[in-house]
C-alpha cells in the first residue's frame, strides 16, 4: 500500500499551484502522472534509487520531470514523504520521515 504524507500532498497542491498559473491542463496532468509514477511500488518497493542525502537505505526516491518523489520503505507499506525540485538542495531536516 502506497500511504501519501500531508507534507508529500501539500508539495502536490504546490506544484499544481505553480504549473496552474500557465496551464490548468498540464498542472492536473503533472500531478496525476506522479501519483501514477509511484503505483509501481506496491509491486517493487525498491525501484526507485537511495536518496544519497540522507544514506538510508529505505529512504529512496523515483524521478519524473523534474521532481524527486521521495519515499519510505516500511513493514506498514510505502510512505511517500515529498516531492522535491531537482534543483532544490535537499537536506535531510527538510524531509519529515515519519
Amino acid at each position: 500500500m502506497v500511504v501519501w504524507s500531508q507534507p508529500a500532498r501539500a508539495d502536490l497542491r504546490s506544484i499544481h499551484d505553480f504549473i496552474a498559473h500557465d496551464s490548468r491542463f498540464y498542472a492536473k496532468k503533472v500531478v496525476q502522472d506522479i501519483r501514477e509514477k509511484t503505483d509501481i511500488l506496491e509491486r517493487v518497493p525498491r525501484a526507485g534509487k537511495k536518496v544519497t542525502e540522507l544514506n538510508e537505505d529505505t529512504v529512496r526516491e523515483l524521478s519524473l520531470y523534474s521532481y524527486r518523489i521521495i519515499y519510505k520503505i516500511k513493514e506498514e507499506g510505502i510512505f511517500v514523504l515529498a516531492v522535491v525540485h531537482k534543483r532544490r538542495d535537499l537536506k535531510a531536516g527538510n524531509i519529515e520521515k515519519q
